[in-house]
């Protein structure tokens, strides 16, 4: 009887289960951070080329290490026998002496250390998109809330407007702006949904977070420090991988010019199980079945156009690859100083955008002030709805443009961070943010 009540209640808990509303889920910086990094294809794809490196590096060098192979060749034959009649074999070989092979395995040791250092600016590259993704989300979210407020002053703005129009207190073009400003306020609404959108499904592809209802939690995002000297532009791992990118390759240079005119030592031994059913001792004097064999092979390359050309191509893409690590260095030297300058610049326009939302913030209090109380300029009109409407209207507005330069700089000064080596630093102390500060229980959209 349990199992049949379960069976008949099972369809109506699922029913209820998918009729209700999908849960919105909250993720922390940090938290965005770490799943980032864990999930991110290209952090994968930078490990999958550190461990083929290591594999190639291993490779180099274990052409000394003796292999070991077995094989066999039976079969039968009548009359004369032809080839050998043999049974099984084992066949040692090893490379004893190549000057060229130690210039490989300097590069493939090379290629190992430039893996490293590629995997780790691939780390730092993510951390910062989804360090700017989460930030653009919150502000996002932010603007949403203002711009929905500021909508309901618009359309309140909308029907003051037309009741003064029927009474002949307005003028047309009056009303004709009012409504100018609700349909500004409904754009600029739609393309803040967009690009919430657009920011939700990026941080979603990061995190491998499901997009639908993900936000973020504005408290735990920690305050980027002011961007100090940054170390020497070799210390960068960019700049460490190209650089060491090139000099592996001018070691296969040097290992592909040194094949001319040195030898190359190989050793090799090989045991023979012989058949005795091929007739072998009846044609040969002492037949024996087991026959053992080891000797070295000495090769001496003296001319060879081959290798010439090789070696002139190896050069040409090792300098390449050295130019190539020039370019990288300079243009970062360029992107650094560029960001590190513009954060003045950045700062003082955010100070300019949240003293004009102060300046809007107490203008409405004051138009509010004169509504209730009657205060103000006896010589002047006194403020109308219409007024404290539009005052309102403007605060938003200005808060929205704080936002909006508040956004730039903090980008900026990720970037920055990035380029002169303090990102991880950074991000280390938002997880220890995190651990301070409580969740917050619904998303993030701190209102002012």
């Amino acid at each position: 009887m349990r199992l049949v009540r379960s069976l008949i209640c099972f369809p109506v808990v699922l029913a209820v289960a998918l009729a209700a509303p999908a849960a919105h889920a909250q993720i922390s910086f940090s938290s965005a951070i770490d799943l980032a990094l864990r999930n991110s294809p290209k952090v994968k794809m930078a490990e999958a080329d550190v461990a083929k490196s290591t594999a190639v590096l291993a490779e180099s060098r274990d052409v000394f290490i003796p292999s070991l192979s077995a094989g066999s060749g039976l079969g039968y034959s009548y009359g004369f026998p032809v080839g050998q009649p043999t049974l099984y074999s084992f066949t040692v070989q090893s490379l004893v002496f190549d000057q060229s092979q130690k210039n490989y395995i300097r590069a493939a040791r090379m290629g190992l250390e430039a893996a490293n250092y590629a995997l780790a600016d691939a780390r730092q590259a993510v951390a910062e998109d989804t360090a700017l993704t989460y930030l653009a989300l919150d502000h996002d979210l932010q603007r949403l809330d203002a711009l929905q407020q500021q909508l309901a002053f618009a359309s309140k703005l909308t029907e003051i407007t037309q009741a003064r129009l029927d009474a002949n207190q307005d003028s047309r073009i009056d009303f004709t702006k009012s409504r100018l400003t609700a349909a500004q306020v409904k754009l600029a609404r739609l393309h803040t949904e967009s690009d919430t959108n657009f920011q939700r499904q990026h941080l979603a592809n990061l995190t491998g977070l499901p997009a639908e209802g993900l936000s973020t939690i504005h408290d735990t995002i920690p305050q980027p420090p002011a961007p100090v000297e940054g170390p020497p532009a070799t210390n960068i791992p960019a700049i460490q991988a190209a650089y060491a990118s090139a000099q592996s390759k001018f070691q296969v240079a040097f290992g592909d010019s040194r094949k001319l005119y040195r030898p190359q030592i190989a050793f090799a031994a090989q045991y023979n199980r012989y058949a005795e059913f091929n007739n072998y001792q009846d044609y040969y004097r002492n037949f024996q079945r087991n026959n053992f064999s080891f000797g070295i092979q000495l090769n001496w390359p003296i001319f060879n156009a081959n290798l010439r050309a090789k070696a002139r191509e190896s050069i040409a893409d090792a300098v390449r690859a050295q130019y190539d690590a020039d370019r990288i260095k300079k243009e970062f030297l360029e992107g650094r100083a560029k960001a590190v300058n513009a954060l003045p610049e950045l700062a003082v326009r955010t100070e300019i955008a949240t003293l004009d939302r102060d300046l809007a913030q107490e203008q409405l209090e004051a138009v509010q002030i004169q509504l209730n109380q009657g205060a103000g300029n006896p010589n002047a009109p006194p403020p109308t709805p219409k007024d404290e409407q539009n005052a309102r209207i403007q605060e938003r507005q200005k808060f929205l443009d704080m936002l909006d330069a508040d956004l730039a700089l903090r980008q900026t000064q990720i970037s920055a961070l990035r380029v002169t080596g303090q990102l991880e630093q950074w991000l280390k102390s938002s997880v220890r943010l995190d651990n301070t500060l409580p969740q917050a229980p619904s998303a993030a959209t701190s209102k002012p």
